[in-house]
């Protein structure tokens, strides 16, 4: 059985029920290992960290695992990190303050220089790649998807514009719906075994995309969007997504060690769900968001006004935020924008919260008053758990609430 078949957990009980296959990758208990060496699995192309200076991160006190937190949302209302931690199925969780490393946690075989699957938190970091496109003038909010990739025209996204595209605010409907339609979907991306449509990729379904209500009404979350993105910002650059994402953004931030993302058979970048990276990495991503896009030795890494543009909300964002319902963030007043889930928006007098979210429990939390990034990879035993995404969330705002009140 060749590499790209399966692969050896590393763990004995896991030995024990068989090797990991591109069959029960995603299932318990065999996605724990597999998220941690998803290159051994699928194809992948990498995301270079360039050959600059490592930015550091300074550690500081013992860690937090004996806090006591207090949540407001979740089945559990008190519990320590550490309790959270074993709780929510966590393989690594990086806490920052103030830009300090404050507390660094590992379990199920996972160490600081091992990569993990982001799942949807590849849209986040995909987006905010792009934004850096927006910044240079390659591509602008404005434009219309047709203008930049004209196979368009015809289609549901006739008439849709970039802004659209990274709100999840196009008129159009996903079309991968059925279980049918999700497996030949993967088998394509190579996230599945061999199957039907050989000529398809995970771009072919684009052009049946169907329009269903009008461009910039109300927000529905489709991963196919990033998808569009990823397309739109590739044909703006000339850059494939592995180079855009390192060029635009992994090379500025001082990144520990490359990042990948899995590819489909023809080459195409899975922009949506399939970076891979470090836990201190993703942080560090995070703290230079908290700081308006730079790093604590001035490093520009993300456009000031990007950040600035994703925690102010348009007039109508957050009402068209919850009609169609999200599992994901349901603080009143919440919205989506720019490929990140806004909890608060940022204000005169306080700034902003805001995450990136994936499915099996993957996060990057932003609380800016706290001064507060929290890294966290996890292997979920389904793909979402109600319990466990209130108990993150409420875990993250709880550690932000206890290190803003200096209470360690």
């Amino acid at each position: 059985m060749s590499p790209a078949e399966s692969l050896s957990s590393g763990y004995d009980h896991f030995d024990a029920m068989g090797p990991v296959t591109l069959e029960n990758w995603m299932r318990p208990p065999y996605n724990v290992s597999a998220y941690q060496r998803i290159g051994e699995l699928i194809p992948t192309a990498p995301i270079s960290r360039g050959e600059g200076p490592v930015h550091d991160l300074i550690a500081e006190g013992t860690g937090l695992g004996s806090l006591e937190l207090r949540l407001q949302d979740g089945p559990r209302r008190r519990l320590t990190v550490a309790e959270l931690v074993e709780w929510s199925h966590t393989d690594a969780l990086v806490v920052l303050h103030r830009g300090r490393l404050v507390h660094e946690q590992y379990d199920h075989g996972m160490r600081p220089a091992t990569r993990h699957l982001c799942m949807s938190v590849s849209k986040s970091i995909t987006a905010t790649a792009v934004g850096s496109v927006i910044e240079s003038g390659a591509l602008s909010p404005d434009d219309e998807v047709c203008a930049i990739v004209p196979e368009f025209r015809g289609t549901g996204l006739a008439g849709a514009s970039v802004r659209h595209v990274l709100d999840m605010r196009t008129g159009t409907r996903e079309d991968i719906t059925t279980l049918e339609l999700q497996r030949a979907y993967f088998s394509i991306c190579q996230w599945a075994p061999p199957a039907s449509s050989p000529d398809e990729d995970s771009r072919s379904h684009f052009w049946r995309l169907a329009q269903v209500r009008p461009h910039g009404g109300d927000f529905e979350y489709r991963s196919t969007l990033t998808c569009v993105l990823a397309l739109l910002a590739e044909r703006a650059t000339g850059l494939r997504v592995p180079e855009l994402i390192s060029r635009h953004l992994w090379r500025r931030l001082g990144a520990e060690h490359d990042a990948e993302i899995t590819v489909d058979r023809n080459g195409h970048a899975l922009a949506d769900i399939g970076v891979c990276c470090t836990a201190r990495d993703l942080a560090r991503l995070g703290e230079a968001l908290r700081r308006d896009g730079l790093r604590s030795d001035g490093t520009r890494v993300v456009p000031e006004g990007w950040v600035a543009d994703t925690l102010t909300p348009d007039g109508d964002q957050a009402a068209a935020f919850p009609r169609h319902g999200s599992p994901y963030l349901t603080v009143p007043g919440a919205y989506y924008r720019n490929q990140w889930w806004v909890a608060a928006p940022r204000t005169a007098d306080r700034g902003g919260v805001y995450m990136a979210l994936g499915i099996h429990g993957q996060m990057l939390f932003v609380h800016e008053a706290a001064g507060v990034v929290i890294a966290k990879f996890s292997s979920w035993p389904e793909p979402w758990i109600d319990d466990l995404a209130r108990g993150s969330i409420a875990g993250c705002l709880a550690i932000a609430d206890a290190l803003s009140a200096d209470s360690l």
